[in-house]
């Protein structure tokens, strides 16, 4: 079946799972990914609205459902936003109220948030720099991690302040062609 046969949160979801095992994992940028790739307990939710209400309504099932579910049931999830919130500065607004949301629902300390768009860029920095790859993804998506499990990772793991700097050194001899050569092959 051709892609443009598939149903689209298919397609979406083949994209998100690619740039998983081929950015993330394979340039090891996030380096405790790795075992949640391939794991039953990683969630992608593909929410295919288009409008901010919608959105937000999808964000607090999905927030309710992993602070429910055991880890072994959800480790992670990540909600995947194809048709909405192409605007990087409207993404960042959602992140802002979605942090809200989570304070709301008292799971700060519980659920942490991680923030990938296509066009990522970070304070203060260019939009060419090629750090900005590092939390860039084929759509906006919220990456929602168990707070809990984030801190043992990185209890366990030698020097992890050094990650973002390493993912940069990584992204900068890779340079720009390579880096966008492998985001468009995550459709093959």
């Amino acid at each position: 079946m051709r892609a443009s046969d598939r149903p689209v949160s298919e397609v979406v979801e083949y994209r998100v799972r690619s740039w998983l095992a081929r950015f993330v994992v394979d340039l090891n940028l996030c380096p405790f990914a790795r075992p949640l790739v391939t794991s039953d307990a990683l969630r992608i939710v593909v929410c295919e609205a288009e409008q901010r209400e919608a959105i937000a309504e999808a964000f607090v099932t999905e927030l309710a459902l992993i602070s429910r579910a055991s880890e072994s049931d959800i480790a992670t999830s990540l909600l995947v936003l194809p048709h909405a919130l192409d605007e990087f500065d409207a993404y960042l607004d959602f992140i802002d109220d979605a942090e809200a949301l989570l304070a709301e629902m008292g799971l700060s300390g519980v659920i942490q948030l991680a923030s990938f768009h296509p066009r990522y860029q970070f304070e203060g920095e260019s939009p060419d720099s090629l750090g900005n790859f590092t939390n860039r993804a084929p759509y906006p998506l919220i990456h929602f991690l168990r707070e809990d499990m984030v801190t043992t990772e990185l209890e366990t793991y030698a020097n992890p302040e050094r990650i973002p700097q390493r993912n940069i050194e990584t992204l900068t001899r890779m340079g720009r062609v390579e880096i966008e050569r492998l985001m468009q092959a995550l459709d093959d």
